[in-house]
């Protein structure tokens, strides 16, 4: 996720860091089990969001036609659905390696805590 959102964000608005990275955790007041579970957003004031809501957050940022797909989130079936989605895509994420879906701390001198 974190190097598709990179591709995309023209403006640099969205900092996308691993929660494995040296000292991240500590930095927006994440626990390990939170970054387990879930992806997270921590803007300017300190407001976080996770699962979907991050992911739907970095949408809006990113801006143009993603800012669309964000904005169908905003209807509570769709957010319940993607919340549901989320949930059960993040018990299961190691599954999808297999599909060419790498870790960025997997990669080669990703700075991240071993």
């Amino acid at each position: 996720m974190a190097r598709w959102v990179r591709r995309r964000d023209r403006t640099g608005r969205v900092l996308v860091i691993a929660n494995q990275s040296h000292g991240a955790l500590q930095t927006y007041g994440l626990t390990r089990p939170e970054a387990d579970r879930a992806a997270w957003t921590v803007d300017g004031e300190g407001r976080r969001l996770e699962g979907a809501a991050a992911i739907n957050r970095v949408l809006q940022e990113l801006g143009g036609g993603w800012r669309s797909v964000e904005a169908l989130y905003r209807l509570r079936p769709v957010a319940a659905a993607e919340e549901a989605f989320y949930r059960w895509f993040a018990a299961r994420r190691s599954r999808f390696s297999r599909l060419g879906v790498t870790p960025e701390c997997d990669e080669p001198e990703a700075g991240c805590a071993q």
